[in-house]
């Protein structure tokens, strides 16, 4: 099923996700996939759609800092740096609190985890707290900012959520932040000056 980036589109998606399907969205870097990160069953269907190497982790993506705060432990010096990069293309690795989630997405002590600058994306997340946020590709092979690209190379998913074109410059920074020590684990759109400039 594809839906546009409506008020109807996003509540059928959010419909999707709650009830353990899979779906296909875009966000501000390229289009993702995703579930509930709670749900087994779904995860285990991403990394199939994927092929990816179960021994990998699933980023996740949330609605605002307050939410993050539920599922990670957040400290003061990281603050400060969701509070300049969030919503946006940076995701942090961060102490996983959350019991729970260790078990769905077979995660020890940290998540990957990000506040998506994308209107769509995070009215879905409004309606469901908590996505898997992943790429929506075949692991190994590129991102998709095209819509229809993505349709054409990705299958067995619930919902294709269309947001058009994506236009960004690539996929999210990923860091993580040791005694105040921000280390570049991928570097995306965004460089480590500009995180540490602000």
């Amino acid at each position: 099923m594809k839906v546009k980036c409506d008020k109807r589109g996003i509540e059928k998606a959010i419909g999707v996700i709650n009830h353990g399907g899979i779906a296909v969205y875009p966000t501000d870097t390229v289009y993702g996939i995703g579930c509930n990160p709670y749900d087994n069953e779904a995860v285990k269907k991403i990394y199939d759609i994927k092929s990816r190497d179960s021994s990998k982790p699933l980023p996740v993506l949330t609605y605002s800092t307050e939410i993050a705060e539920k599922i990670v432990d957040i400290d003061d010096f990281t603050k400060k740096i969701v509070s300049k990069f969030w919503p946006g293309q940076l995701t942090i690795i961060l102490k996983l609190i959350d019991d729970d989630l260790k078990k769905s997405l077979l995660l020890n002590e940290k998540i990957a985890i990000r506040v998506p600058n994308h209107k769509c994306t995070l009215e879905i997340l409004k309606g469901c707290n908590f996505l898997v946020g992943t790429s929506a590709n075949i692991s190994g092979h590129p991102s998709f900012t095209n819509p229809d690209e993505c349709v054409r190379n990705l299958e067995n998913y619930d919902i294709f959520v269309d947001g058009g074109t994506i236009t960004s410059k690539a996929e999210s920074t990923i860091i993580e932040i040791e005694n105040e020590k921000i280390n570049i684990i991928r570097e995306g759109s965004l460089t480590k000056e500009e995180i540490l400039e602000g």
